[in-house]
């Protein structure tokens, strides 16, 4: 199993170039390589269109020779795919395939006999020839023999108990602490079309609820998606884990303006352990209980999953045989189109211009059961009764109320009441807005240890205080009244202050239980990574620390001033990529949106003599993993024109043009980078190695665009604005030029600031920790630009992970591209 994203990369683009051949794709058929490998995937491509096949085994591409037959024919390598085309088309498919360079092979003949065989020529023999009909027919009804297990648990024993160290107890615990450390290292911007990735607000908190995506573009349509589980939970109650995992799923989901909770579809991924004792019994029961119980009166299907019943493995020590088997989980994503994305609601606390409230939406009516909740595993326990959904009319009810309150624009801030109970969702709402919070829980019950770390369904939504009176009367009217409770309202000195009667049960400053929340983080990140980044990252979280992520311009956003050219000649621009290159779409939609007329160009084409530089004004060179990164991200491409004459010649000639102009991101930069020797003026740029954190950093951070000839940032030189980036190799390491020369000498164009305006080295403001916080580069006469960050994946504003309320439709980037046209003239 290759485990190879860019071999994955090469058979998208082939897929995606067919796919947009609309009706005349040549792909007839494709099923993807999983299980079984090619002895389960052919034989199903072929009975789908009521066919036979003959197929030749060694025509399968295999570096590893000496595999057997049923090796070959059953190994399950990934990024793999099967293709049925006609033979008319299979020239055009091969064509693109040599284009994007990605393994290919005919193996064989659909057939009208319904039988699959398959040749060896290299042993002579027929290692495979049977009935279709036999290999997938219908099998024999299989019998199991299970028995249900009656376990009786003890409740949660809570003497002892400090709420003060249960609550930091909580916030550690692997579920529901900080997850930067895996999230930063995902790139979460690529394709330009993200809305809302797990990061929320200036701060950039990893707290959001679902993931929204746009549909294009142009428009605001889009897609949200969320996920729950509720794995422990199955230690009690398998089936109530079920229901519960599909009711987080879909409160998750809430956070996005979809409108009615019908419009959702799941899909199921179960995992069990089959076999052991017990659990054949808890999987049928889960699957009944959600399958067709829960979802029909939910109005929702499951369409889609998949599932791995062999969660448990058995070894010899030398003290005797161990075993470890895993609980039933079933974890559940959620889908659902969304009519404008811009309508989506984020947890951070919002600074209103009136006071507001903050609402808990109780979905658990007030029972606060706690077993199988953070607060039980942090004491070792498990208790005995855990949350359920206990009544889906309400929950389908409450849903959609909330849906309604979002489309009128009358919710602030959403957050989900999921692991670590309400008073977790509150530390969340108050971590990722820097508010301080009051909370009074009199209302939530007697139990306020139950009340606080309960891990119920629920939501809890910050509204204006003028507009709580008709949102209560809203949940009355709807029947709903008994799961409406007002909570409590933000505080300005940073405190979470929680009472019921009489002296305040939480007294703490928010700062200290943030820093409690990323402290596992902050362990795992040491561990992994350059320990001091992670302390670096850790130190921000400040009292008082100001917003990491402002908008400070030196022109308007709104202005289009490629207007005039609207309309008129579209220059030609080659949006330039090489295998493994994933960013020319959202690159060719911003320069398409500034006017150009843009053309996608793989290397192949160049080197193969298709194409020529000499048609085109412009080149933009794109980021993605070209070669994998083993070559040096972007090195290995640059080697490509560099060690081949005639294309050395193609981008030695474009370069020397007085009318053309390039642009270089992230692994294009550092291809650009590379080939300074033929590009004028480039002599002094430096080149890009592993970032200081030795990580691949996916963030966005604040740039400063300095004074310099670059064409692309003419009349944005003061400015500074949010950007991302995401790159393992973007470090600046100087040739015979330092930094400080490079800025003397106005060839240094970006710089990565701090909240405070100033160039800095901390990490992760300064993500790859290049001196000065330098990050892109022009050449002397401003023609050709290459930069790190990505610029043309937030060319809208409802592109950016935190957009300032001033911007419109476009950030401040899309400049960058107008500036281009501009100078074209």
């Amino acid at each position: 199993q290759r485990g190879n994203p860019e071999m994955q990369r090469r058979v998208q683009e082939v897929i995606d170039r067919c796919f947009a051949q609309g009706d005349d794709n040549p792909i007839l058929s494709i099923h993807d390589v999983g299980a079984g490998g090619l002895s389960n995937a052919l034989p199903e491509l072929v009975n789908d269109a009521h066919r036979g096949a003959r197929l030749n085994l060694r025509a399968i591409p295999n570096d590893e020779p000496g595999m057997s037959p049923m090796e070959i024919w059953c190994n399950e390598s990934q990024e793999r795919y099967v293709i049925a085309v006609a033979d008319e088309r299979l020239d055009d498919l091969v064509a693109l395939c040599q284009r994007e360079r990605c393994i290919h092979a005919v193996l064989g003949k659909a057939t009208g006999a319904r039988t699959l065989v398959v040749d060896d020529p290299q042993l002579g023999d027929c290692p495979v020839d049977l009935s279709l009909d036999v290999l997938l027919g219908k099998p024999p009804r299989m019998h199991r023999q299970v028995e249900r297990q009656i376990q009786q648990l003890p409740e949660f024993d809570r003497s002892g108990v400090d709420m003060r160290e249960a609550l930091y107890r909580v916030l550690r615990l692997p579920a529901v602490a900080d997850k930067t450390f895996l999230i930063s290292i995902g790139d979460r911007t690529v394709s330009g079309l993200v809305s809302r990735d797990q990061m929320v607000g200036p701060w950039q908190v990893p707290v959001a609820d679902a993931s929204v995506t746009l549909g294009d573009y142009v428009g605001y349509q889009g897609e949200a998606m969320s996920m729950g589980e509720r794995t422990p939970l199955a230690l009690l109650d398998a089936p109530a884990s079920g229901r519960l995992a599909i009711g987080e799923a879909l409160t998750n989901l809430g956070s996005a303006c979809i409108g009615s909770l019908n419009r959702t579809v799941l899909s199921a991924n179960w995992m069990a352990a089959a076999g052991h004792p017990g659990e054949d019994a808890r999987l049928f029961d889960t699957v009944r209980a959600v399958g067709m119980e829960l979802c029909p009166k939910l109005g929702i299907t499951i369409p889609v999953g998949k599932d791995s019943l062999s969660m448990q493995t058995r070894w010899d020590a030398p003290d005797g045989s161990r075993a470890v088997t895993a609980p039933l989980s079933l974890i559940i994503s959620a889908f659902a189109p969304v009519s404008d994305v811009r309508l989506a609601v984020t947890p951070d606390i919002k600074q209103l211009d009136e006071p507001s409230v903050l609402v808990l939406m109780d979905l658990g009516a007030g029972k606060n059961r706690l077993g199988a909740s953070a607060l039980t595993q942090v004491f070792n326990q498990t208790g005995k009764t855990g949350p359920d959904l206990d009544h889906p009319e309400q929950f389908v009810a409450a849903f959609n109320l909330v849906q309604k309150l979002m489309q009128e624009a009358r919710i602030a801030a959403y957050h989900d009441r999921s692991d670590g109970g309400v008073i977790v969702t509150l530390c969340e709402m108050g971590f990722a807005g820097r508010s301080g919070i009051d909370c009074n829980i009199e209302g939530l019950g007697q139990d306020t240890l139950a009340s606080l770390f309960s891990e119920e369904l629920g939501v809890v939504l910050q509204l204006r205080e003028s507009d709580a009176a008709a949102v209560e009367a809203e949940f009355n009217a709807a029947g709903l009244g008994n799961l409406y409770h007002v909570i409590g309202a933000p505080r300005a000195d940073g405190r979470l202050v929680i009472r019921a009667t009489g002296a305040p049960l939480i007294d703490e400053a928010m700062v200290d239980l943030h820093r409690a929340w990323s402290e596992t983080s902050l362990h795992m990140q040491m561990l992994r990574d350059n320990p001091d980044c992670a302390r670096q990252e850790f130190e921000l979280i400040q009292p008082d620390e100001q917003p990491r992520l402002f908008s400070a311009l030196a022109f308007d956003p709104g202005d289009d001033i490629a207007a005039p050219y609207i309309g008129g000649t579209r220059p030609d621009i080659a949006i330039l990529r090489e295998e493994g290159v994933n960013g020319q779409v959202e690159m060719a939609a911003a320069f398409d949106r500034a006017g150009f007329n843009p053309t996608d160009v793989h290397m192949s084409d160049i080197i193969s003599g298709r194409v020529s530089l000499a048609d085109f004004q412009g080149i933009a060179a794109c980021g993605g993993f070209s070669y994998g990164d083993v070559l040096g991200a972007g090195e290995g491409w640059a080697k490509s024109i560099l060690y081949n004459a005639c294309t050395q010649d193609e981008f030695t000639a474009f370069f020397a043009r007085p009318d053309s102009f390039g642009l270089g991101i992230c692994n294009g930069c550092q291809m650009m980078s590379n080939l300074y020797d033929i590009i004028p003026g480039a002599a002094a740029w430096p080149r890009f190695v592993r970032n200081l954190s030795e990580q691949f950093e996916a963030r966005v951070v604040m740039a400063e665009v300095l004074d310099t000839p670059s064409m692309f940032l003419q009349g944005m030189q003061g400015s500074m604005m949010p950007t991302v980036v995401a790159h393992g190799e973007g470090q600046v390491e100087c040739r015979d030029t330092s930094a400080d020369e490079l800025l003397q000498q106005h060839l240094a164009c970006l710089r990565f600031v701090a909240a405070d305006g100033k160039p800095t080295e901390v990490y992760p403001l300064n993500p790859n920790g290049s001196a000065l916080g330098l990050n892109g580069f022009c050449n002397e006469d401003g023609r050709f630009t290459i930069m790190m960050p990505h610029p043309e994946r937030i060319f809208r504003s409802i592109q950016h992970s935190w957009q300032s309320p001033d911007w419109g439709e476009y950030g401040p980037w899309m400049r960058m591209f107008r500036n281009a046209r501009c100078w074209i003239g």
